[in-house]
């Protein structure tokens, strides 16, 4: 059977059919992907499989598990089917295409607050350019090349990325304004407290808030800014946070915290200045990212 595997030359269709059968899991999806009946897509995989003299896809009560080989042919297919998108729109467009997958790693809250309007204004414009995000608040994404771009909020980021700073960022205490008025008056150490948990010890809030209110102990404490956020907005209680979350479902409660603001960067790795898609998305995020 492994004869029959070096005479067979694999072709974008078998890649397809792959593909096909990963994403959808049975027969009936992958059928349906495909625009073709379930007998064809059985008699397909059966007749690749021979001439592979390989098994692609064991059978199971959840569906059609990939092997280890199908999975690495369908991340192949998925790159083929990004090039020929990427080779279709520049026939459509008549001129060069930017094309590939860039990753792209930042936090929850600047996702929200900055990413989203501003890959809303020129995504659009880049049809064969594929995102992958990520969230986290690591700067080893970028060092163990587990992303080509960061977005972080930090006074100095590491001397091995390189990068630009796209502008200052401050925090303030907010409330829910249904809060704000049911509390005014109460002084801020005597209010239910929001905070990240230890997944920040050195947060800019953590610091000030330790530093002003050494009293105060959180009512609530949340794994992300975002959260923290969500339940600032839902009225539970107050919190320290970044002034681009400044929307109609917050109400600042005192002037920015003096001494603990931030500067927003734009990061990458120096290797990844020779990719196109990369400088592409960079350049693009540079010019749309605005801060308040």
């Amino acid at each position: 059977m492994l004869n029959a595997a070096t005479h067979y030359s694999i072709d974008y269709p078998d890649l397809s059919l792959i593909l096909a059968l990963v994403r959808g899991g049975t027969l009936a999806r992958a059928a349906a992907l495909l625009r073709v009946d379930v007998s064809t897509v059985f008699r397909a995989v059966r007749r690749l499989e021979a001439a592979l003299g390989q098994t692609l896809f064991e059978k199971s009560r959840a569906g059609y598990l990939p092997t280890s080989l199908a999975s690495n042919l369908a991340q192949q297919a998925e790159r083929a089917e990004q090039a020929l998108e990427a080779a279709r729109v520049g026939v459509e467009q008549g001129g060069e295409v930017i094309s590939g997958t860039v990753r792209l790693t930042c936090t929850d809250s600047v996702l929200q607050g900055l990413l989203l309007p501003a890959l809303a204004q020129f995504m659009p414009q880049y049809p064969a350019l594929t995102l992958e995000l990520s969230m986290s608040n690591d700067f080893a994404n970028l060092s163990r090349r587990d992303a080509d771009i960061a977005l972080r909020l930090t006074r100095t980021p590491p001397e091995h990325l390189v990068g630009r700073r796209v502008g200052s960022v401050a925090y303030q205490v907010f409330a829910s304004p249904g809060f704000a008025r049911q509390h005014a008056g109460r002084e801020l150490a005597d209010l239910p407290w929001i905070a990240p948990d230890d997944f920040l010890p050195d947060h800019p809030t953590v610091a000030w808030r330790r530093e002003h209110l050494p009293g105060v102990r959180p009512s609530y404490r949340c794994n992300s800014m975002l959260s923290v956020t969500e339940l600032v907005r839902a009225g539970l209680g107050v919190a320290a946070l970044p002034d681009f979350l400044l929307d109609e479902g917050l109400q600042p409660l005192g002037p920015a915290l003096a001494g603990h603001d931030t500067a927003l960067w734009l990061l990458t790795r120096p290797d990844c200045r020779a990719l196109r898609s990369v400088v592409t998305l960079f350049d693009e995020l540079g010019r749309y990212l605005r801060l308040p």
